[in-house]
């Protein structure tokens, strides 16, 4: 048995703002047998994606194109996917 950490990077595509290249935004540690697969459910909510707008002094969430990343870690990524952010 151990333990494996699955975690969720996101990366802005389009942003207006500068932001980090990739961003954590959950993580979930699962318990897996040697040769174990399992599906795992890390939530994502829009407010995640925000930035704080200096001139409205507000998180907004723009919209944008974000890449999903899944990995044991940033170096270590598994699983890759995109979606569109729309108002």
């Amino acid at each position: 048995n151990g333990d494996e950490v699955v975690q969720l990077y996101v990366k802005h595509l389009n942003s207006k703002v500068d932001r980090p290249q990739i961003e954590l935004k959950g993580f979930k540690r699962v318990s897996l047998k040697a040769g174990e697969s399992r599906q795992v459910e890390i939530p994502l909510r829009a407010e995640n994606l925000a930035y704080w707008n200096i001139a409205d002094h507000q998180f907004e969430v723009e919209k944008d194109k974000v890449q999903i990343l899944l990995g044991a870690s940033s170096a270590d990524i598994r699983l890759k996917g995109k979606i569109s952010v729309v108002k």
